[in-house]
Parts: C-alpha cells; sequence; structure tokens
C-alpha cells in the first residue's frame, strides 16, 4: 500500500490527474502517510503558485441576521420575533463602508440572510450604496442561492438577476452555499437551499457573464469522504469548463451552536488530519486551481499555517467583522492583523504579500 501510494503521489507530480478513486484512497489515509500526502501538496503548491502567501484587506459587511431558511449548519441566521434582529439600513451600511476606506481595504464582502422581504432590488440598492461610498473598492457579493432567491422573488431568470447586480457594482461573487454539492447530504443540512444542478447552473452563468467566483466546500457534519470527492469533482469540470474560479476555499463545520450538532445529526466538525487532508488533496486533486486558501476564521491560525505545510497558498482576508462563524460557535473571528500573517509565514520560509481580490500582487 505505501509503495502504491508513492507511485500516486509521483505521478501526481509529474501531471497525472487524479481519477476520483485516488482522491478517496488519500483521505481515508490515517497515519504517517498524511505528511507524504501533505508534502506532494506541497511540492505541487510550489510549482503551480509559487513561494509567496497571499492575503487580501477586506472587510465583511453582513447586512441581515434575518433569514427565510433554516440551514441546520447555521448558528447566525433569525426568525421573526427573534432576538438580536438586525438589518442596516443605507446610513448603517454606508458608516460601514466608511470605515472600510479608513482601514484602506481593497475588497467589501457582502452575504447575508435571506430576508423575507428582499427582491432583486434589494441587493442592487446595497451595491450601489458601497459604490456610492466607496467608488474604487472591489465588491465580493452574493453567492448563487441569494441569486435563485432574487429571481423568485423578482420573477426574473437568474441570468437576468446577475446582470442586473453586475451593473450596479459586482465585481466578484461569492462560491459559498455550495456546502456539498451531493443532493442527498443537502437534503439533511440545507433542504430548503438550491440542488446541485441549480448551484453548477449558476455558477457557470456568473462565469460566462465574466463574473469571477471562488468555490468552496463546507465539510465536516454528516458527509463521507466520497460526497468530498464527489464535490471536488464537480468544481472540477466546471474549472474545466470555465476557468472562472480564482481560488478554492475549504470550510471547516464550526459545530457547537447549531442544529444539525445539537440534534445529533452530525460529528462535532471535521478533525485535525482531515483538515489537513482536505487542503492537500484539493491541491493535488484540482489541477486546474492555482489557489487554495487556509481558514484562519474555520481553524485557527495554528491550523492555517499548517495548511500552508499541505499546499495551501493564500490566507484569505484580515476580514474586520465576521458574525456567521462566531454564530456558530468560533472565537477570534473578526480581525487578523497582516503583522501576525507575515510571522506565521516567515516562519515556514514564506513570504508574504498583499494581492487583490482577483490575485493580482499588490
Amino acid at each position: 500500500m505505501e509503495q502504491d501510494l508513492k507511485v500516486l503521489l509521483n505521478d501526481v507530480r509529474g501531471g497525472h490527474r487524479m481519477s476520483g478513486d485516488e482522491a478517496l484512497r488519500l483521505f481515508l489515509t490515517r497515519d504517517r502517510q498524511v505528511w507524504e500526502i501533505a508534502a506532494a501538496a506541497d511540492e505541487v503548491r510550489e510549482q503551480r503558485a509559487g513561494n509567496a502567501v497571499t492575503y487580501v484587506r477586506n472587510q465583511n459587511i453582513n447586512v441581515t441576521n434575518l433569514c427565510v431558511n433554516a440551514c441546520g449548519f447555521c448558528g447566525y441566521s433569525k426568525k421573526p420575533g427573534d432576538p438580536g434582529i438586525y438589518f442596516h439600513d443605507k446610513t448603517e451600511i454606508q458608516k460601514k463602508v466608511s470605515l472600510a476606506k479608513e482601514r484602506k481595504v481593497t475588497e467589501i464582502c457582502t452575504v447575508s440572510g435571506l430576508h423575507p422581504d428582499f427582491t432583486a432590488q434589494s441587493y442592487t440598492d446595497v451595491y450601489r450604496w458601497i459604490h456610492e461610498a466607496a467608488p474604487g473598492i472591489h465588491l465580493h457579493a452574493s453567492n448563487p442561492m441569494e441569486v435563485a432567491y432574487a429571481a423568485k422573488k423578482s420573477r426574473m431568470s437568474t441570468v437576468e438577476v446577475l446582470e442586473a447586480m453586475e451593473e450596479a457594482g459586482l465585481n466578484s461573487m461569492c462560491g459559498t452555499a455550495a456546502e456539498i454539492l451531493v443532493d442527498d447530504i443537502r437534503q439533511k443540512i440545507c433542504k430548503e437551499k438550491i440542488p446541485t444542478k441549480e448551484w453548477v447552473r449558476i455558477i457557470t452563468e456568473a462565469h460566462g457573464l465574466g463574473i469571477r467566483t471562488t468555490a468552496t466546500i463546507m465539510y465536516g457534519h454528516c458527509e463521507s469522504d466520497a460526497d468530498r470527492v464527489a464535490h471536488l469533482a464537480i468544481l472540477r469540470d466546471i474549472q474545466d469548463e470555465t476557468q472562472g474560479f480564482t481560488e478554492f476555499v475549504p470550510l471547516s463545520f464550526i459545530h457547537m451552536n447549531t442544529p444539525l450538532f445539537r440534534q445529533g445529526n452530525a460529528r462535532a466538525g471535521a478533525t485535525g488530519r482531515e483538515d489537513l487532508l482536505m487542503v492537500a488533496v484539493a491541491r493535488l486533486f484540482l489541477d486546474n486551481f492555482k489557489n487554495i486558501q487556509v481558514s484562519w476564521v474555520k481553524e485557527g491560525i495554528k491550523m492555517a499555517q499548517l495548511g500552508l505545510l499541505a499546499g495551501g497558498n493564500d490566507l484569505g482576508g484580515t476580514v474586520f467583522e465576521e458574525s456567521i462563524s462566531k454564530g456558530a460557535g468560533a472565537t477570534n473571528t473578526d480581525y487578523l492583523d497582516p503583522a501576525e500573517m507575515q510571522r506565521v509565514a516567515e516562519d515556514i520560509g514564506r513570504t508574504l504579500r498583499r494581492r487583490s481580490t482577483l490575485y493580482e500582487l499588490l
């Protein structure tokens, strides 16, 4: 078995495109061979993305936590009548944007609950308000679920919604709401969300309009290793077709305050082995992705640093304001100082570089 692994890793280093079965074999690794997989992924990272560890100076704006959906993995969303509901108006949003400008951010990222009263116009208004307050800023916003919701509420096609969002100032889109792109798992964790086929269609439509997106996975709940492979294969196929993904972002399930975990329907999140292998296997399998991000928000900075030694090349953003992971029970999610990022990068012999949302080095 060990010899088989060495052969496979050498083949991948040499340009072999991994099959789903081969990726599954790597995800199932339980012993010291995990380090061999991580080392091979780190070599491939160096060939494909170089030695810089990149980050973006960004700020999150969560417009509202009121949401019509009830995803099992979410500890953030509220229903009408719940305590702690917020819904930021134009004045509040522009105040946050002014603060972002003072902080010299280059990206504002907005994702919110699906407010019962939202239409396509609600999203485009927010985008215009942001650009009015910060004309040069890159707006990284929305996701396929929000696009589908806006389309339904406004009786528009999803392409029309994407065009309206782009016209209002959307520069790139979040590849979230993907969770696990396997419908029987989606039925268990987020049955009100759009099915896999619709997520794929909307992402592909965005790419077709020239709107670049991220790609994500949310793992460590009730999915199997085979489900993770199926998800990665869908992303790889889309990237073959469109080249529209800027990066792959693995998101480790934060379990503490979620209905899914509290009802006994999910594990207590991924282990460190799984976090490491998710980055490493993704680097080896996703041969058409240049950038793989490690999430300090989800994993903490120490585990994120190990991810940088297992195929990761990006540390994500400064964030400044984070509500979603915090709502699920994560701690220290609000801000990561670039000085700390630099310490982490230099500690493993790499250089920290600031980038734009679309990965131009600044």
